[in-house]
């Protein structure tokens, strides 16, 4: 079993920037696709971006390409989100999660999941 553990939330502005940090133990990082998700208050939990082993990428859709940008670091077992020209809208929970294998945006399919870091962008 992974355990991740998040970092870098906050309250910033629109238009400002943030950048999160997933940091995963337990299992062989460099095997492990992460995914990032978010939730709203009264939303369902939603897929924001992945990565895989290899450093493929893949986004949730036009709400945040151009603007968010995954990275992963298997030295430090660390995976980056950097959220850009941040809108009022992207207020939510944020969550990374683990799986072997390749990304999926289904929840259901990544076993392992940190606590969530708040991510609160003022208008």
């Amino acid at each position: 079993q992974a355990h991740l553990v998040e970092s870098g939330g906050g309250l910033v502005q629109a238009g400002g920037s943030l950048g999160l940090s997933c940091v995963v133990s337990g299992r062989t990082f460099s095997s492990l696709a992460v995914g990032w998700f978010r939730q709203a208050p009264g939303k369902e939990r939603e897929f924001v971006a992945g990565i895989n082993w290899n450093g493929a990428t893949r986004y949730s859709g036009d709400s945040v390409k151009g603007r968010f940008t995954i990275g992963r670091d298997n030295a430090l077992n660390t995976v980056y989100l950097q959220m850009n020209s941040l809108k009022p809208e992207d207020t939510a929970t944020y969550y990374c999660a683990a799986r072997p294998g390749i990304v999926t945006a289904i929840d259901k399919l990544y076993a392992d999941w940190g606590q969530g870091t708040q991510v609160t962008v003022s208008s």
